[in-house]
């Protein structure tokens, strides 16, 4: 009886009248109004029960989850429940997650003698395995002043993790090189693997390319004054933006602090919409 009580649900939904559909189906309408109505208790119960566990999600990620996000993790944890579910508890419970900032693509100052590589990308299938594709970029961090740090970031292109990253406050060579330096540290790839960056002369650097050279990896770059040959890592740089809605920092001490923090997290616990909704390590786990 459930059933034909559901499908009568359904179709009051679709502007039917009740006493029709009762009368064709052959069921009392006064007890499908009681069938509803205990229905309708039950799941508000079970919107009681989920609220705490949404309001955790919600807070453990520092409001970097929407409700997609938030509904992965529950399932995660054994607790079916849809998106459009969730979203209706986090509105009532005005949980309202960081929204991401348009993204404005900025332009490198390619404009050097060094020499320039190929886009290996271009006609090269995306990767299967990890430390198949490597990308990488340096992006801005605000002082309080007007000051800069800068952030380099190499991010393995299957996984999405982050294998290296150095903090510095210049954009010489060897802010570049330290974090070629600790990715081929942590993750010894094999020989091969394509390094893809955009034009900047710190990855055209004499030193870089020997390092490269020596770990035999493909150096691979974008094409002139097109960012989006490296949207991966623009897209990284958003999120990192977005999720510390990040203002300037009040010295270097703290900016240190903070950004390996969240790199930890973006690893981690963080779940990115390009790997079915895992973390980096899970997913690199599963992959193996």
């Amino acid at each position: 009886m459930n059933e034909v009580y559901a499908v009568v649900t359904q179709l009051e939904g679709e502007k039917y009248a009740v006493s029709s559909l009762c009368k064709t189906l052959g069921v009392c309408r006064s007890a499908y109004y009681a069938w509803r109505k205990n229905q309708c208790s039950v799941r508000r119960r079970e919107d009681l029960g989920l609220k705490p566990m949404i309001q955790e999600i919600f807070l453990e990620n520092e409001r970097r989850y929407g409700a997609r996000r938030i509904a992965k993790d529950l399932a995660a944890g054994g607790e079916r429940c849809s998106r459009r579910r969730v979203g209706r508890l986090m509105k009532e419970l005005r949980l309202f997650a960081i929204q991401p900032r348009t993204f404005k693509p900025r332009t490198t100052d390619s404009r050097h003698g060094l020499g320039y590589s190929p886009n290996l990308l271009m006609d090269t299938a995306p990767p299967k395995k990890i430390n198949r594709v490597w990308v990488g970029d340096i992006t801005y961090i605000p002082l309080v002043g007007g000051n800069f740090l800068y952030l380099a970031m190499l991010m393995d292109r299957y996984s999405r993790r982050i294998v290296g990253w150095d903090l510095q406050d210049h954009m010489q060579e060897s802010l570049v090189l330290r974090a070629l330096q600790s990715a081929i540290a942590l993750r010894q790839p094999p020989a091969g693997l394509i390094h893809h960056t955009d034009r900047g002369g710190q990855y055209a650097g004499t030193k870089y390319r020997q390092v490269l050279g020596r770990s035999q990896m493909q150096q691979s770059m974008s094409r002139a004054n097109d960012c989006y040959d490296n949207a991966f890592m623009e897209s990284c740089f958003g999120s990192l933006k977005t999720e510390l809605e990040m203002k300037p920092y009040q010295n270097r001490s703290i900016a240190q602090k903070e950004l390996p923090r969240y790199i930890r997290y973006y690893n981690i616990r963080r779940r990115h919409s390009a790997i079915d909704y895992l973390s980096p390590e899970v997913f690199e786990g599963l992959s193996r």
